[in-house]
């Protein structure tokens, strides 16, 4: 378990907003209603309903995936278990993402574009001295796969001129004695995102880093949870994350701005380390 004075969550997704929300952590949280829509102030955002959500077995990515269902989107769900889920519009793809066949699968499964892709997938666990065997595995899930499904998805989105990349990083992606691999992983994952977003918007590709702080799933094992939000709060912040196709948000911004605080303490401690 994570001690709270470290305030690290280990989860699978967090929420985004505009690069201000790292410039202006304290800020207001802003409403999260909203369908699920291609729209934005009556224009079209994207004329491809295909989505692709990789890590939907539970939690923000099992409900999210119900929610594209509910608003009109073909889904296309990857986990290394079978969903329950019964829809003409659905299909899903059994495979774990530390396996070789992963990548194979992504590829076959974008030969057709997706106009969305949303990374849900996440594992961390609390640091153990006495053996880091689980720290590569969590580096690989939580940022290696995230790579390989930008890989497989994001060439077919520049060629036609339009898509959107959604990743789900983490208020707790700075360092942390407590869970160096889970923090390092999604530190990677801001970077990466954050670099993706600048470089990828002259192609047409919106791309999203979405920062939660606690959310109420099996992943939030700290006894302590300041602020912790429902999955069905999360699943809004994502929904007004496709509508709006922000470079980066954070939710909740006071959790965030908390979080800013103690990496500064965090950084001094490295310094007089």
């Amino acid at each position: 378990m994570v001690p709270v004075r470290h305030l690290r969550s280990f989860q699978s997704t967090e929420a985004m907003s505009e690069p201000s929300d790292r410039a202006n952590p304290s800020a207001a949280d802003p409403p999260v209603e909203g369908a699920i829509s291609r729209r934005a102030g009556g224009a079209l955002r994207t004329t491809n309903n295909r989505a692709l959500v990789v890590g939907n077995s539970d939690g923000i990515g099992l409900e999210f995936t119900r929610r594209l269902l509910q608003t009109g989107w073909d889904v296309t769900g990857v986990s290394r278990r079978a969903v329950n889920l019964d829809h003409e519009q659905y299909r899903h793809v059994v495979v774990d993402i530390r396996s070789p066949e992963f990548c194979g699968e992504l590829v076959k499964l974008c030969e057709a574009p997706f106009g969305l892709c949303v990374y849900c997938a996440g594992i961390g666990e609390a640091f153990d001295p006495t053996g880091l065997d689980a720290d590569a595995a969590t580096v690989h899930v939580n940022f290696l796969g995230m790579v390989q499904t930008a890989a497989a998805v994001v060439p077919a989105m520049v060629a036609a001129g339009q898509g959107h990349f959604i990743g789900l990083s983490s208020i707790g992606d700075g360092v942390s004695p407590d869970a160096p691999a889970y923090s390092a992983s999604k530190a990677g994952v801001s970077s990466y995102l954050e670099g993706l977003a600048l470089a990828l918007r002259p192609h047409g590709v919106y791309v999203s880093n979405v920062r939660f702080g606690f959310v109420d799933t099996k992943m939030a094992k700290s006894p302590v949870k300041p602020m912790m939000i429902s999955v069905d709060r999360a699943c809004a912040v994502l929904a007004r994350v496709v509508r709006d196709r922000p470079a980066v948000s954070s939710y909740p911004k006071r959790m965030a701005a908390l979080v800013w605080l103690v990496n500064l303490w965090t950084a001094l401690r490295v310094k007089l380390a």
